[in-house]
Order: structure tokens, then sequence, then C-alpha cells
């Protein structure tokens, strides 16, 4: 069994309501010898910064293997509503999201990838949303949020298949963390009925815990809080 001073966790976006209930649950877990809660204001990895991702990466590389890589990040609508039609699409707002939630986790795999155990057990999620998937798409809208969403768990079905080669235990996953009483939700929490509005340290909990029950024949794969897989 691994020992807690044999691993460590990073959690990618700590900053932010769900990002920092993650931090707190790893934590207080005591399943970690370290968990390295990272962020844009905090210790300087931007996520439009290879840079400062590979920089962040080479600091937790000189210390325990990590073997959970937590990206808790994303935009919806800073600066920009989610478009209601397609004729409200415009190519800086495009760009934006795809930058923050589909190449800025890309990178974070990049760099961190390399930093996961071959020997046991590792997992990297990243944040997704039931919205990116086309299976599941019977309202349309939200054009940017819902292609920059799909784009990840295209990633991070390609880095399963990749990883799988080398990582045999490796989890690869996307995580949808239902609706969680943040500032990513706020404009859109009216007519979420009171359960369904979560508060992220439970939001957190749950993913979590879904996390910990995946086996490397679900990696790749996009679940949501309460278990299910999601549409591809």
């Amino acid at each position: 069994m691994t020992n807690s001073e044999d691993q460590a966790a990073v959690v990618i976006g700590a900053s932010g309501g769900l990002g920092a209930a993650v931090a707190s649950r790893l934590k207080a877990s005591g399943r970690f010898a370290i968990v390295r809660a990272l962020s844009r204001s905090g210790t300087g990895l931007d996520l439009e910064d290879e840079a400062s991702i590979a920089a962040a990466a080479a600091r937790v590389a000189d210390g325990p293997p990590a073997t959970l890589v937590f990206v808790a990040t994303g935009v919806l609508h800073h600066g920009f509503e989610p478009e209601r039609s397609w004729r409200a699409l415009d190519a800086d707002h495009m760009l934006r999201d795809y930058r923050i939630n589909t190449v800025g986790p890309a990178l974070v795999a990049k760099h961190f990838l390399p930093l996961m155990p071959r020997d046991r057990r590792a997992a990297f999620a990243a944040l997704s949303a039931r919205v990116g998937s086309i299976g599941d798409n019977r309202l349309g809208g939200w054009h940017s949020y819902r292609a920059s969403k799909a784009a990840l768990n295209m990633i991070l079905r390609n880095l399963a298949v990749e990883t799988g080669r080398t990582h045999p235990q490796a989890v690869i996953a996307g995580l949808h963390p239902g609706t969680v009483d943040t500032g990513l939700s706020a404009p859109f929490q009216r007519g979420v009925k009171p359960e369904k509005l979560f508060t992220a340290d439970h939001s957190a909990e749950r993913l979590l815990t879904v996390l910990e029950g995946l086996t490397p024949a679900d990696s790749g794969g996009v679940f949501a809080w309460d278990g299910q897989r999601i549409p591809e």
C-alpha cells in the first residue's frame, strides 16, 4: 500500500471556490505528504502562459511523485455572455474560452503527466461540463463554452489513450461538478432547484469520491458528480 509520504496531490486553480474546496478536502484526507495548491493569484501559474505552467511543474518535480493532478479551472462568462444564438458568435470570445477551457488544461497535462508514477495508480482530472457533451446537446446555444468543453473532452480521451501505453494504472477523467454556488454559475442560478445548487465543499467531496472509484477501464471518460458517465 502506498504511504502518504510517497505521493503528492496538485490542484490547479486552487484560488477558485471549487478548487479551494478540493485542496482543503485533499489536505484533510491525510493521504498525501503534500497538497500543492496552485493558482495565478497565489503561485503565479497562469493557464495562458506556458512558461508559468512549466515552472510550476518543475517545482512540483522536486518532491514526492504526483499521484493526483486536479485541474479545477474554467471560464464561462467573464467579459462575455454565453451566446444564445449563432448570431452572437464572436472570435475573441471563442478563442478566450478555448485558451482557458481547452488549451490551458492540455498544457498542464503536457508538463504534469511526466511527474506521475508509472508503477502505481495515478489520476489526472479536469473540470468539464455536461453541456460539453455532443450526444446530450438538446438545447443548443452557449457555443463557445460548449465547444471548448467538448474539445477538452477530446483532449482527455487522447491523453487516456497515450498514457495507457506507459502508465497502465493511470486514470484520466473529466468531471462535471453540477451547479456549484460560485462566481462562475452565479448569473445562471435562477431556476435551479435548491437541492441541485451545491456548495463547493459538497461538490468537491462528490467529485473526489467519484474519481477515487474510477479504474483504468474508465480512463478517457467524463463523469458527473453522481458517478454517471456523461455521453460523448
